[in-house]
């Protein structure tokens, strides 16, 4: 899992990327293409 500043870039690179807000952080998951992992904060 990639930790970014940025998140939005990361969503746009598939299609299937979701923008999750979990306990107060940011999260890029992706169910078909597990290494489209991301965090923010």
């Amino acid at each position: 899992m990639k930790i970014r500043h940025s998140l939005k870039s990361i969503r746009g690179r598939h299609r299937d990327n979701q923008l999750v807000r979990r306990k107060g952080r940011v999260y890029v998951i992706n169910k078909t293409q597990k290494r489209f992992k991301a965090r923010q904060g």
